[in-house]
């Protein structure tokens, strides 16, 4: 009797295959270097993994999926109850970098988080650059010279809160910059900046002071702020909230583009298909969101009994959560750690797997790592989709041959 093997997709094929495509490490030595040997040596020393060794391959109808997503999405937050009871007042900026987060697998692409702050988009640029020569199969999927791309969404966030005047002057902004792993990037951004004419400082909240009229950092006001800090709402920040709130510096992204997108209550509300058409939403933007995003529940405390018997079957997450920290597998729950999350503001989001790309380690057998996919969207639009490759629970940059990799779409 002949029985018909399961249908493989190119993408799958070379997904499986650890040696379908090799990063070029020579190339991509060459393009860090042209930064300069100092921040060449920073990357090296304290971010080993922070490029994988090889691309994530994916299919059109993957990429299609994530793009009909991210629409639904960007139309559902337009809709004016949206934002009915938002803690926030509303924006003029439309916010850089968001970054929309996918796990694939054979029932599609899944949206298991959007992030308002994503880190990842220059390096990225820097790692497309390195490999154009490469030869892989399938298309990258990028907007053409991703430098003049990134400088046009800062100036267009300038121009919608201040109008024709000029952008003089840029603060990229996290708690201890230097300490933080992705300084590297913060690094790139800075020289972007330059190269343009701009200056651009990298600062602790701490240095900032308000004058009355705005933001001043060693005697110099701020013109914009690219804002890295995971205090989404600026609470532990009452200098820059009080200087967004009076609107004297421009701030990107914002405590509003947080809370209407990237606090993890929200993807409750986009998979709730009753409060959608109660909003207005279209039934094929709804039909599309039901498809695409793991269904999502705010956790309560009388959930104890439900929430521990499917605990298998489903991820928590912390509401205003990031990086992974603070989020578990079910399966993997202590009783202890789950009394914790019943009482301290989680989402519980049903279990998507993702995707999975064989990577040849040193002289080691294959090793099958994890992938999830980034989209970084600006107004809505797709900048660059890159991957990132990992071993464990939740990305790390810490897997030998993980890190940052590119995307190919693949016929």
């Amino acid at each position: 009797m002949n029985i018909t093997a399961p249908s493989v997709s190119p993408a799958e094929a070379l997904n499986g295959d650890c040696h379908s495509a090799q990063v070029d490490r020579v190339a991509l030595q060459y393009a860090m270097q042209k930064h300069g040997g100092v921040w060449r040596s920073l990357v090296m020393e304290r971010c080993m993994h922070l490029f994988a060794d090889v691309p994530v391959f994916i299919a059109p109808a993957q990429m299609q999926q994530m793009r009909e997503v991210i629409g639904a999405v960007e139309r559902v937050v337009a809709l004016p109850g949206w934002h009915d009871g938002a803690q926030e007042p509303g924006s003029i900026a439309k916010g850089v970098f968001f970054g929309y987060d996918f796990h694939l697998n054979s029932d599609g692409a899944h949206l298991i988080e959007i992030n308002s702050n994503a880190g990842g988009g220059f390096l990225n640029a820097l790692l497309l650059d390195s490999q154009r020569e490469a030869g892989w199969p399938g298309a990258v999927v990028a907007q053409a010279n991703l430098e003049q791309v990134f400088l046009d969404m800062f100036r267009n966030e300038w121009r919608l809160e201040r109008g024709a005047a000029a952008l003089q002057n840029v603060a990229i902004v996290d708690e201890q910059p230097e300490g933080q792993y992705l300084y590297p990037e913060f690094l790139l951004a800075q020289r972007m900046f330059e190269r343009a004419g701009i200056a651009a400082f990298i600062a602790d909240p701490a240095a900032l002071h308000s004058r009355g009229d705005g933001l001043y950092l060693d005697g110099q006001k701020i013109d914009l702020m690219y804002n890295r800090l995971t205090d989404f709402s600026l609470q532990r920040h009452p200098t820059l909230r009080r200087a967004y709130l009076e609107g004297s510096v421009v701030l990107t992204p914002d405590p509003a583009h947080y809370a209407q997108y990237a606090d993890k209550r929200n993807l409750a509300r986009l998979t709730d298909a009753q409060a959608l058409r109660a909003l207005g939403a279209s039934e094929a933007d709804i039909a599309i969101l039901q498809a695409g995003i793991p269904h999502t529940i705010v956790v309560k405390a009388d959930m104890e009994e439900t929430l521990w018997q499917d605990r298998k079957s489903l991820f928590f997450k912390p509401n205003s959560g990031y990086g992974s920290k603070g989020a578990y597998r079910g399966e993997k729950l202590t009783k202890r750690v789950f009394a914790e999350i019943l009482h301290g503001d989680y989402v519980a989001q049903k279990l998507a797997v993702p995707g999975e790309r064989s990577v040849c380690v040193g002289d080691t057998e294959p090793v099958s790592l994890k992938y999830d996919v980034r989209c970084y969207i600006y107004n809505g639009q797709v900048q660059l989709v890159a991957a990132r490759l990992y071993q464990g629970q939740t990305t790390n940059f810490r897997t030998p041959g993980g890190g940052f990799a590119l995307v190919r779409v693949v016929e």
